[in-house]
């Protein structure tokens, strides 16, 4: 559970879980993998459309570095929650992945 919200390479150990029969059953496992992989497309949007569209608009403001340790410190905590076996909910991710959850 604490591999899938490694930055950068979270996504992979989220893929392998969610793809994975072992875990099928396992709700709180399937939880962090979506969450996960959801904090993952956060980073996407904020490198690969916010980064630019910052640089471009406003090259003097730096939104861009304190959105990504934003990211890094939900990442940092929920690396911590899942450690102890919790299932914390982070505003938007959590709500999509309890979604996600249900619908698979």
């Amino acid at each position: 559970m604490i591999l899938c919200y490694v930055p950068g390479v979270g996504w992979i150990a989220s893929i392998i879980v969610l793809a994975a029969e072992r875990f099928r059953q396992n709700r709180a496992v399937r939880f962090h993998a979506f969450q996960g992989l959801y904090l993952f497309v956060a980073w996407l949007v904020l490198d690969w459309f916010i980064r630019p569209m910052m640089g471009f608009m406003a090259p003097g403001l730096r939104l861009h570095g304190i959105l990504q340790a934003l990211l890094l410190g939900m990442s940092i905590f929920m690396m911590v929650k899942a450690s102890h076996g919790k299932e914390y909910s982070l505003p938007l991710f959590g709500e999509l992945a309890h979604r996600s959850v249900v619908e698979s």
